[in-house]
């Protein structure tokens, strides 16, 4: 199996270095094949000699820069530090909770070895840092002047067991954010749940112009530990669910497993309450699926590596008063801040520069040839709708500005209009079957019981609750499978 795998990295990478100009499929007709010839050919991913992991190039890693940048400071506002612990987690201590164990048991890479010895204790590679960080913290925490304690690690983790792997959605190793809190009342913990699940929704559907939904999980697919899992999650065009991010409120238990106590204002020993929450490099997965089209990425301006790219069309004899021009044009976008790029090789005709910048996902081109200069004017080509504007040139500040959020806005408006088309309320069984047949997601009442959600599973060939929205109508009315009486309306779909 694992020869298998790297004659199909292998060949995978040497596809990479002779990548073809353009996509050989459309979107809609073949998805699969469409995202992985896109995330090659925009220059974001190459495949690595460890199966199932990839490398971050600088298109990709520039998106995920920007995404810290935005979440740091959000959390940063709000009292927390970052700070790193060791990926390495010895068995002893990754077994301490043992449901938490147990929900990550077939995805932990060990360490057995260290140079030509024998360790006396396997190492666990890190999957999630609860375990770790609480022994810390029971070092740390002595009295309710030490609480709130609000940390963020920025890091990676490896979870080893997968079926098929999928660049940025599905990798053995990855890159995430995860938060961890400590908090004197349970009240303060769920505070901070809902508010950095929220922090998730504005990120993602303000940055990344992807609509979701905010919900809870149930108890068959929250985090292994927790009290209880809230998430986020999107719909994709091959009508599969994307989980973006989730909130966890582990309430008391790894408290009182690792001795986490603190001596409170009425002064009495008490254990903490404990939160985690992570957001990963899967989101970059998301972007390209939601917004690509057949020309390659399409990318959310606030989020672009390269926002606009100016493309002066040289020809012998006015060279000089072009490049010039565009130059001019150049700094003054550097100078709003912009992130810009100036595409002056000479090597490449215009026509295979636009390809290349569509294909990349450049939100803005900004053209200008001999006939502009004359004229004082630029041309600008918008990525999301090909649409051309003529402007001129003093008027270029506010038209880049005003175009680029319109781009951002038209980008969320679109996907949440196809993220509204494909929820389907349902009230029998062969309905819900139908829906997930037809590759969107059911909204039916739900009796909340595991058993009964396996069978829904089973029956409709994987699909799962994705999540109890918060946003509820009366829920009154039999179970869409079992007929018992219904707790609420859930969300099920295919996922990833």
């Amino acid at each position: 199996m694992e020869q298998k795998e790297e004659q199909s990295n292998a060949s995978e990478r040497s596809e990479t270095r002779s990548q073809l100009a353009g996509l050989s499929v459309k979107k809609a007709e073949d998805f699969n094949e469409w995202y992985n010839q896109v995330v090659l050919k925009a220059d974001m991913i190459d495949y690595s000699l460890v199966s199932g992991c990839i490398v971050f190039k600088p298109n990709s890693y520039s998106i995920w820069e920007k995404i810290q940048r935005i979440f740091d400071d959000k959390i940063k506002k709000s009292g927390h530090k970052n700070c790193y612990f060791p990926m390495f987690i010895p068995e002893s201590l990754l077994k301490k909770e043992a449901e938490h164990f147990e929900g990550f048991t077939p995805e932990v890479a060990w360490v057995t070895e260290g140079g030509s010895s024998k360790l006396n204790e396997r190492l666990a590679i890190r999957p999630t840092s609860e375990t770790v960080i609480y022994e810390s913290f029971a070092r740390w925490i002595r009295s309710w002047r030490d609480l709130p304690m609000l940390l963020n690690l920025w890091n990676s983790v490896v979870r080893w067991e997968f079926k098929h792997a999928k660049p940025f959605l599905r990798t053995r190793e990855f890159l995430w954010q995860e938060g961890h809190t400590a908090h004197a009342t349970k009240e303060d913990a769920e505070r901070e749940v809902m508010q950095q699940l929220f922090e998730y929704v504005d990120l993602i559907e303000n940055y990344m112009a992807i609509p979701v939904i905010a919900g809870k999980k149930t108890d068959k697919e929250k985090f292994a530990g927790a009290e209880y899992t809230t998430t986020v999650e999107a719909f994709m065009p091959d009508g599969k669910a994307l989980q973006m991010g989730t909130s966890h409120l582990l309430g008391q238990n790894f408290a009182k497993v690792f001795g986490i106590k603190f001596l409170d204002k009425d002064e009495r020993e008490k254990h903490v309450w404990t939160t985690s929450w992570g957001l990963s490099t899967r989101t970059i997965g998301a972007i390209v699926m939601v917004h690509g089209d057949d020309k390659g990425l399409v990318l959310p301006p606030k989020l672009a590596p390269t926002q606009i790219v100016v493309v002066p069309i040289i020809f012998k004899e006015n060279k000089e008063k072009v490049i010039e021009k565009a130059k001019e044009v150049f700094k003054k976008l550097r100078l709003k801040n912009y992130d810009v790029n100036f595409d002056d090789r000479d090597s490449y005709t215009p026509g295979w520069k636009f390809n290349e910048w569509e294909m990349k996902g450049v939100p803005l081109r900004i053209e200008i040839g001999p006939k502009d200069v004359e004229a004082d004017q630029l041309v600008l080509v918008r990525r999301d709708t090909n649409e051309k504007t003529t402007i001129k040139i003093k008027d270029l500040e506010k038209k880049t500005e005003q175009i680029l959020n319109d781009i951002q806005e038209n980008l969320l408006k679109k996907s949440r209009e196809f993220l509204t088309k494909s929820m389907i309320e349902v009230h029998t069984f062969s309905d819900f079957l139908s829906t997930i047949k037809n590759k969107k997601m059911a909204k039916a009442l739900f009796c909340g019981g595991a058993e009964c959600e396996d069978w829904i599973k089973d029956k409709s060939e994987g699909a799962t609750c994705r999540c109890i929205p918060f946003e509820q109508k009366t829920a009154k009315g039999p179970c869409v499978q079992c007929g018992k009486e219904a707790k609420f309306w859930a969300l099920f779909g295919k996922g990833y």
